[in-house]
């Protein structure tokens, strides 16, 4: 499998790379049990920051298309055809959507809307410790 990063196009780097390894796993061109490149390694390859490929490989772990196995490396995950046509985000979009939809419906303005989000994201901030 073929990974290439466009720098040219607006999707940042890592979703660039998340989305080409699901588009493989997808297309069979890996298999559960392949092994992927370092962090280290593919990051040379590509010319990108090693960090930018740490975030996308533990996006595709946490969406189970890749698994880590320690010192022996990186893998594709026995589940990573279902993983691979997970959209996350999508799905978050969607719930929020609903959400906020729901309590503009009930009258809440967009700034408690805001306020509150806030709140969630960081519960210790809004009880003042």
């Amino acid at each position: 499998m073929q990974v290439t990063i466009n720098i040219d196009d607006p999707e940042p780097a890592f979703a660039q790379l998340i989305a080409q390894i699901k588009q493989g796993v997808l297309a069979k061109q890996v298999i559960p049990g392949d092994a992927l490149p370092s962090i280290r390694q593919l990051a040379q390859d590509l010319a990108l920051n090693p960090k930018t490929v740490a975030k996308a490989y533990r996006m595709l772990e946490r969406d189970q298309v890749i698994e880590s196995k320690g010192y022996r490396g990186t893998f594709i995950h026995q589940n990573a055809m279902v993983g691979s046509t997970l959209d996350l985000a999508a799905w978050v979009l969607g719930r929020l959507v609903e959400t906020i939809t729901a309590v503009r419906d009930a009258g809440a303005t967009d700034s408690e809307i805001r306020i509150a989000f806030g709140n969630a994201m960081n519960p210790q901030a809004s009880k003042g410790t």
